[in-house]
Formats: C-alpha cells, sequence, structure tokens
C-alpha cells in the first residue's frame, strides 16, 4: 500500500502572469534539486481550466525505501512551503492520505521529526523505522 502527499490551494482569483512565472521558476529550481531520480517528486497536476478557483493541485507518492522517505518529505514540504509562500493568499491544504500537514509561519510545512538527524541516520542505516 503507497502512501502521498497531497497539495492544494485555492482562491478566488486565477494566478497573475507574475505569480504564475514565480510558481514555475520554484517548480523547476525544486525539480532540479530533487536528490533521486528514480523516485517521484513534487508533481502539479494539469488545471482545470472550467475551475478558476483551484491554482494548485498536485500528489507526490512516498517511497518504499525508509532511507529515502525523510529526504523526499522534507524536499517535497520544503518546495509545498516555497509555493505558498508565492501565493500566501490563498487556502492551502496539504496532508499525508488522512494527515494534516501542519503549516507553522516560521518553519513552514512540517511533519514532527522529520529535520530529526538522529532518525534519518538510523533509517538509512537499518532501512526500519525507530
Amino acid at each position: 500500500m503507497s502512501v502521498s502527499l497531497y497539495y492544494s490551494a485555492h482562491r478566488a482569483t486565477p494566478l497573475t502572469g507574475p505569480e504564475s512565472a514565480a510558481m514555475a521558476r520554484v517548480v523547476a529550481a525544486r525539480t532540479a534539486s530533487f536528490p533521486y531520480e528514480d523516485e517521484e517528486g513534487l508533481y502539479l497536476y494539469d488545471q482545470d481550466p472550467a475551475d478558476l478557483r483551484e491554482i494548485v493541485d498536485g500528489s507526490t507518492k512516498m517511497p518504499f525505501d525508509p532511507a529515502r522517505l525523510m529526504p523526499v518529505i522534507v524536499h517535497v514540504l520544503d518546495s509545498v512551503t516555497e509555493l505558498r509562500r508565492t501565493v500566501p493568499d490563498a487556502e492551502w491544504r496539504v496532508h499525508m492520505d488522512d494527515l494534516d500537514v501542519p503549516w507553522d509561519e516560521t518553519e513552514g510545512y512540517a511533519l514532527p521529526g522529520m529535520r530529526d538527524a538522529d532518525l534519518s541516520a538510523e533509517l538509512a542505516a537499518d532501512g526500519t523505522p525507530g
């Protein structure tokens, strides 16, 4: 069974030209810096032209390899944080299946322990959680 991270943003007005360009720059930079060629990174769906309120919609399938899980979570949540900061006036929702990922003005989107170096090292060393 796979686990995915989902992200979306809605607002009453569509993206402006400068906002679309800024979002494209974030996506390009974050895609280029993704750590694994064979894993799924930040992925935005094609927008439905009939739904002008939906300005971002995407998902990322989490890797099965426990050693890759934390780096992917950190990278994708940092990517979505940058997207949100590019368009802060939208209503954003980020969740991993049924678990909402909280927003923090300072840190952005984060899950407890995702930046814990000891946990990441443990996952990388033996491939099993804690």
